[in-house]
């Protein structure tokens, strides 16, 4: 068993795949299964690339010889990718990884120190950051009924400072301050081997989006405790992926709250925030509609009333309540 197995996810990202690659391995690329940290520990890296066609997985085994590769046909979504990988791997923890991260110095070794230090610490995440050195919010509060009616809806733009938020995204705590949380974002989420083997794998139902949230709940529910720990650090590109399908960004961010929302607060609640969340989307539409009229940048406005109309045609139906949690 190695001390650490790194998990990424990829899709479409080559470049971006190389530079988080490289900041893990560096020069150890030669080794054919895994590298050690200076500090001695262990550590295997899986990609599980979900149908790239930029030539991703040329790239891995020609350059980074020691990287085991799962290579599927088609995009199977973050979860169930990650599972693959998961259920391989034999670390004494299991690092998820976005494709579009750099792991930044020696924070590989800051994790599994504490994690040592703190047997019952169950999942740490670090401090992400942006490119550009700014702070990424990264540490979460488990959602109230409200949160969804106001993350990422019109609301939030129009109330960014209202309570509920301020406390769904910690900003009541420093940000180099060590804390117990609920939830860290999934871009870089450390998580022990006995956690995972007691709450089960990724729930396959949520193709991306909140299914770290849902994980967390489950491994707190076993009684094991979530900390953000800042003297790690992470760069993230944020969302190089997601980006590259605007309308399914929207309606994978939206099903997967849902999807959520029916499991932890029941189908009403669920019902009512999904007829809220489409009233928001044909409020949007509306907007760029008469935008568009006016001959106000049509090109842009002419690509998102293309979005918002596939999102309220799709009709922001949850996925089916059969997800796997291995």
């Amino acid at each position: 068993m190695v001390d650490l197995s790194i998990v990424i996810v990829s899709w479409n990202v080559r470049d971006l795949l190389y530079r988080c690659l490289h900041s893990l391995v560096g020069g150890r690329s030669e080794a054919q299964e895994g590298f050690a940290l200076p500090d001695g520990r262990t550590v295997e890296v899986w990609v599980v690339d979900n149908g790239s066609r930029d030539g991703s997985v040329e790239m891995v085994r020609a350059a980074f010889p020691g990287v085991q590769v799962i290579a599927n046909q088609d995009n199977r979504g973050f979860a169930a990718a990650n599972n693959q990988a998961i259920t391989l791997s034999s670390g004494r923890y299991v690092m998820l990884l976005n494709a579009d991260a750099e792991v930044v110095g020696d924070s590989l070794s800051i994790l599994l120190d504490y994690m040592d230090r703190h047997p019952e610490v169950g999942v740490v995440g670090p401090q992400l950051r942006y490119p550009d050195g700014r702070l990424q919010s990264s540490r979460r509060r488990f959602p109230t009924p409200l949160t969804g009616f106001l993350e990422s809806t019109p609301l939030q733009r129009w109330f960014p400072r209202n309570r509920w938020l301020t406390r769904y995204y910690v900003l009541d705590r420093p940000d180099d301050e060590t804390s117990e949380v609920d939830w860290v974002m999934g871009a870089a989420i450390l998580v022990r081997r006995e956690a995972i083997e007691q709450a089960g794998l990724l729930d396959e139902g949520y193709f991306m989006y909140s299914e770290e949230m849902e994980w967390c709940r489950r491994i707190k529910g076993k009684g094991w405790r979530v900390v953000y720990l800042p003297a790690a650090t992470v760069i993230h590109h944020e969302g190089r992926s997601s980006e590259q399908v605007i309308a399914a960004r929207h309606i994978y961010f939206q099903t997967s709250k849902l999807r959520y929302y029916r499991q932890a607060f029941g189908p009403r609640w669920a019902g009512a925030l999904r007829g809220f969340l489409l009233a928001t989307y044909a409020h949007e539409w509306l907007v760029e509609a008469a935008k568009w009229l006016v001959g106000h940048k049509r090109p842009l406005r002419a690509e998102r009333l293309q979005a918002y109309g596939q999102v309220l045609r799709s009709g922001l139906r949850p996925a089916g309540e059969g997800g796997r949690q291995k």
